[in-house]
C-alpha cells in the first residue's frame, strides 16, 4: 500500500437530456480508483459550501478516500454539461470550474503533500507551481496535460509521469510522446483510443492494445487508466505491465456510469 494523493479538479457530470448527474473530475475519479485498488489516497481541492460540495465529499469518503484536506468555500461547486447524443456519443458542452478556480493548498496542506509516496495533478490553474515546487523537493509527480487546456497551465518539466491522450491519430500520438519526454518529464504515458497506449522514457518505448469489452460508458475511462498505471508503476512493474494494469482499470471503469460506482441523481 502506498500514500497517493490527487490534487484539483472536482466536478458534478450534469447529463442532458436527462437531467441525471454525477460526481466526477480528473483528480477525484484518480483518488477514488486508487483507493479502490486498496491504496492510501487522499483528494486535495475545493468545493462549494452548496449541496453539491457535500455530495462529492460523501462520494470521496464513501470510497475510502481521505478527506481531510478538501477545502469547502463559499460559491458553486464546479460543473460540466455533458450532451448524449442519440448515437451515444458524449459531448461536453459546458464546464464551470466554480471553487476549484484559483485552489491553492494551505501551508499545512503542502506540507502533507511533500511526504506523499506519489502526488497526482489533474486540471489546476496555477500556472504550474505547484508541480515545480513538488517537484523541488523531491516528491514523485504526475499530471493529465490533457484535462489543461489552458497554455499557461501547461508544462511538463519535473514530473515523473506526464499523461496524454491523443486518439487514434497515430502521428499525433507519436509527436506527443516526443514532446513530452522533450520537454522534460522522466516518462511519458499517451492513450490512444480503440489502439490502445503508448509509454515511452529515454531508454524504451512500450504500446500494448486496448482490452475487448462491451462498453456502458467511457466517462472517467483515462481517469481510471491513471489510476492503475500509477498503482503499478510506482510498486517497480514494467512498463508493459503497468499499460496492461492502466487498461484493465479502464476497462472496468466502461462498464459503468461515470468514473466509479455511484448513484446517479436528478
Amino acid at each position: 500500500m502506498l500514500r497517493f494523493a490527487a490534487v484539483g479538479d472536482n466536478c458534478i457530470d450534469r447529463f442532458r437530456p436527462s437531467g441525471m448527474s454525477l460526481v466526477g473530475g480528473n483528480a477525484v475519479n484518480v483518488a477514488v480508483q486508487l483507493a479502490l485498488l486498496g491504496h492510501e489516497s487522499y483528494y486535495f481541492g475545493a468545493v462549494g459550501k452548496d449541496a453539491n460540495g457535500q455530495r462529492t465529499i460523501d462520494e470521496l469518503a464513501a470510497n475510502g478516500v481521505r478527506i481531510a484536506n478538501v477545502q469547502q468555500k463559499p460559491g458553486h461547486t464546479a460543473f460540466t454539461d455533458i450532451d448524449i447524443l442519440p448515437s451515444g456519443e458524449r459531448i461536453f458542452a459546458f464546464e464551470d470550474f466554480g471553487v476549484c478556480a484559483g485552489y491553492w493548498p494551505t501551508p499545512e496542506e503542502l506540507a502533507v503533500l511533500k511526504g506523499m509516496d506519489h502526488v497526482h495533478l489533474g486540471w489546476i490553474d496555477d500556472g504550474g507551481a505547484l508541480r515545480k515546487e513538488l517537484a523541488a523537493a523531491g516528491v514523485s509527480v504526475s499530471q493529465d496535460v490533457t484535462v489543461n487546456t489552458d497554455p499557461a497551465n501547461l508544462g511538463v518539466a519535473g514530473l515523473v509521469v506526464a499523461f496524454g491522450s491523443a486518439g487514434e491519430d497515430d502521428a499525433r500520438a507519436e509527436t506527443m510522446l516526443a514532446r513530452l519526454i522533450f520537454e522534460g518529464a522522466r516518462l511519458g504515458v499517451v492513450t490512444r483510443g480503440a489502439r490502445g497506449a503508448s509509454a515511452m522514457n529515454g531508454n524504451s518505448r512500450v504500446t500494448v492494445g486496448i482490452e475487448p469489452i462491451e462498453i456502458v460508458d467511457t466517462t472517467g475511462a483515462g481517469d481510471s487508466f491513471i489510476a492503475g498505471f500509477l498503482s503499478a508503476y510506482l510498486t517497480g512493474l514494467d512498463l508493459s505491465t503497468c499499460l496492461e494494469e492502466g487498461r484493465k482499470i479502464a476497462a472496468r471503469t466502461c462498464g459503468h456510469l461515470g468514473g466509479f460506482p455511484q448513484g446517479l441523481q436528478a
